[in-house]
């Protein structure tokens, strides 16, 4: 009878070391953790102790007394300010239309136009992303005043919905890109012309970026004060310049209650934007305001 030698299935001492290695290389730093947190502490804390002091009971900035809805029943009943609310979001709604109408029409030209003059347009449409916005406020206002056109609500929207064009550009130009043009010649092919093929076809196919973009700039556009600033007229100003004036003379719990509501509504036009091509069964909305 011969016996059969079994390897031995107990491994060596030294086996486990290559493990413990490579759990100690997946474990995340502490300092790292650390700083990241505080930097995130820094970040948020302050807007947390706005939001905390708008629901404060009495008019202190520094003690609180209690959680009330006081200063958000002053704000409702202040005409100033909510003549002002009126005004910032009549400006977003304009700087939206006007902004994704021509942002549209300028990602499709651009993809579609080979030549070097196309190149040179798409270069330029990114100056005003990498411009600081103070700059471009200061040309605006200089240049509104140059050509003899006063400082007003129209002048506030003309400066927004041209910083706002190379946003929606931007979000919607890979898109396009990304689209199979023989769609649009086999619509051609059944008849259709040029423009229906683009309305029946081409749009369809963008309208979740577009909502998508849409309704970034109208958040974007609501919270802007720079621009505003200097291409607004005397009355009636955009809510963040009357809070700007209103600071000037003392913090009031009033604009604590103000800003809450306008983070919160950030927030939420922010969360409706990423949400939207999930409506439409399409890839998550970070994929489609990155242009990816």
């Amino acid at each position: 009878m011969t016996l059969v030698s079994t390897p031995s299935t107990t491994a060596p001492a030294g086996a486990s070391a290559p493990v413990r290695k490579r759990r100690r290389t997946h474990r995340r730093p502490r300092v790292l953790i650390a700083v990241t947190g505080l930097f995130f502490a820094l970040l948020y804390l302050p807007i947390a102790v706005v939001a905390l002091f708008s629901f404060n009971s009495q008019k202190s900035l520094t003690v609180f007394d209690g959680f009330s809805l006081r200063w958000y029943r002053t704000f409702v009943h202040d005409d100033v300010l909510i003549a002002s609310l009126g005004t910032s979001l009549r400006i977003s709604l304009v700087a939206m239309a006007g902004s994704v109408l021509l942002g549209v029409a300028l990602a499709v030209g651009l993809v579609r136009c080979r030549t070097r003059l196309g190149s040179l347009a798409g270069l330029i449409m990114l100056v005003p992303l990498i411009t600081p916005e103070i700059v471009t406020g200061v040309a605006s206002m200089l240049l509104f005043k140059g050509i003899g056109v006063p400082l007003s609500t129209g002048t506030v929207m003309l400066a927004e919905i041209t910083f706002s064009i190379s946003y929606v550009t931007v979000i919607l130009r890979s898109r396009v890109a990304a689209l199979n043009p023989e769609v649009e010649e086999a619509a051609m092919d059944l008849g259709a012309t040029r423009w229906q093929a683009v309305r029946l076809v081409t749009l369809p196919a963008l309208l979740p970026a577009v909502l998508a973009s849409a309704v970034l700039i109208f958040a974007l556009v609501f919270d802007d004060f720079v621009l505003a600033y200097f291409t607004t007229g005397v009355d009636p100003q955009p809510l963040s310049v009357r809070i700007y004036s209103a600071i000037r003379f003392g913090v009031q719990p009033t604009i604590n209650a103000v800003g809450t509501l306008m983070l919160a509504g950030s927030i939420a036009l922010i969360a409706l934007a990423l949400f939207i091509p999930r409506l439409f069964g399409r890839r998550g909305g970070l994929d489609i305001l990155s242009g990816e």
